[in-house]
């Protein structure tokens, strides 16, 4: 290839799309390229792009003008969800030579060398929504103690709010042999924890594509997978990114309960705590399913963490409805909220709905429900002080101190030791500290 390129990577988004960019990046690498840091000017910059939000969009913009900023002859090439959804809109951009869709950023390499001529020239490629078809694996690589891990993607839910659907393509999975091949191959980079990640990750075994010489004996469904993970002793732990509550039934409820390896932490999109908002954003369940299952993990497992996604400032979504939300959250024995203040997105039935929330209103529910976050997050970290629970402690150090998260997303410092990085310790929760986090003390190594 002659002299060494160097490149640079950014990621906007979700843990899928970190999963995705770590993949591309080994390609790169692979092929001889050097990757550097953002801020020292590469050949190559490649952004991973989200566009669940308004704020996405312009992210994505500033991340553009800042790497022009630390090499202004560097090649600027966008993929992701807005990419696939805004392609001549991204190609537009001052400085962008490149943009891929869905499907074609897997073989962004193919696409390099031609931009050492249009370099300037505004020259795109992009897939169209209806070819997004195809499952491509993808893995992250490069912290040592855990690893997100692609076993879905694309989603068949229609919510009135969401993109992704039209970013991403109808729901589809990959085989359970070839997830098994890739957490063998995560172990062996002394990886402890990884984290299942997909759009609709319950919807496992819909679209299942046959890897070449290996046929599923059947249909598999999401359970079918934790089991067959659960076997796997070379990973100590398995974390459930995001679920949705109509498709975490009882089986994977019980067989999480009785796992040592499927770690017990749901985060569970609940959206609104309003039927009829509920009803308006075209979700699959009544706010009664969501009580059912938040009573159903703690009955099984009182330790268990349950994080919830909510969504404020819906089109049409008056203070009362606002204060239901607020009242069945507070009602409910969960552990911590994601709160999103809603932003219209082109294309969606929502954009279209009469009677859309002033903004700043919008961002004033959002402040109210972030504090009953920590409320609620404090509550729960507060219940387990006095108990033992087996920390992962991470690597890097943080004002003399080394941080973990125990098997139920308790978040924990202890005083900086190098050689408790990356394993698992016994740990007496002793206290919550003015930062919010668990301190404890050390027992046993695992």
């Amino acid at each position: 290839m002659g002299t060494p390129k160097t490149v640079a990577f950014h990621t906007l988004g979700c843990k899928l799309n970190f999963s995705e960019t770590s993949t591309i990046r080994r390609q790169f690498e692979e092929e001889g390229y050097s990757v550097l840091p953002y801020d020292q000017g590469a050949d190559f910059y490649i952004l991973n792009t989200c566009s669940v939000t308004d704020f996405a969009d312009r992210k994505c913009r500033y991340e553009v003008r800042r790497a022009l900023r630390y090499n202004p002859s560097a090649r600027i090439i966008i993929v992701g969800c807005y990419a696939q959804l805004k392609p001549k809109e991204i190609a537009e951009i001052d400085g962008v030579d490149l943009v891929l869709g869905a499907s074609e950023k897997f073989n962004i390499l193919k696409h390099v060398e031609s931009l050492e001529a249009v370099k300037g020239l505004g020259q795109y490629h992009a897939t169209e929504i209806n070819h997004v078809n195809s499952f491509v694996d993808a893995f992250s690589f490069g912290d040592r103690t855990r690893s997100f891990l692609k076993i879905q993607d694309g989603c068949d839910y229609k919510c009135s709010f969401c993109t992704i659907p039209l970013a991403r393509g109808k729901s589809r999975s990959d085989t359970i042999e070839n997830i098994i091949n890739n957490v063998h191959k995560i172990a062996a980079q002394g990886v402890k924890e990884i984290i299942l990640t997909g759009v609709n990750i319950g919807d496992f075994g819909n679209g299942t594509e046959v890897i070449e010489g290996l046929k599923p004996k059947k249909e598999a469904l999401f359970v079918d997978l934790l089991r067959e993970l659960d076997q796997i002793k070379d990973i100590k732990r398995f974390r459930i990114s995001s679920i949705e509550p109509n498709l975490c039934n009882e089986e994977i409820i019980d067989f999480v309960a009785n796992s040592e390896r499927i770690m017990p932490h749901f985060h569970m999109p609940l959206q609104s705590g309003c039927n009829d908002i509920l009803r308006s954003m075209r979700r699959r369940y009544k706010r009664e399913l969501y009580t059912e299952r938040v009573a159903y993990i703690k009955s099984v497992m009182p330790h268990c963490c349950i994080g919830v996604d909510v969504i404020v400032g819906f089109p049409g979504e008056t203070e009362e409805q606002f204060l239901e939300t607020v009242d069945f959250i507070k009602s409910m024995d969960v552990s911590y909220l994601h709160v999103f203040t809603y932003s219209e997105r082109k294309n969606t039935l929502a954009a279209q709905m009469d009677a859309p929330v002033p903004m700043e209103e919008r961002r004033r529910r959002n402040s109210i429900l972030r504090l009953l976050s920590e409320k609620k997050r404090l509550r729960f970290y507060n219940q387990h002080v006095g108990t033992d629970r087996k920390v992962l402690f991470e690597s890097k150090e943080n004002e003399g101190q080394l941080v973990g998260f125990t098997d139920n997303y308790i978040k924990v410092q202890i005083p900086y030791e190098e050689h408790y990085i990356n394993s698992i310790q016994d740990v007496q929760l002793s206290d919550i500290n003015k930062k919010g986090v668990a301190t404890g003390i050390l027992s046993v190594i695992v």
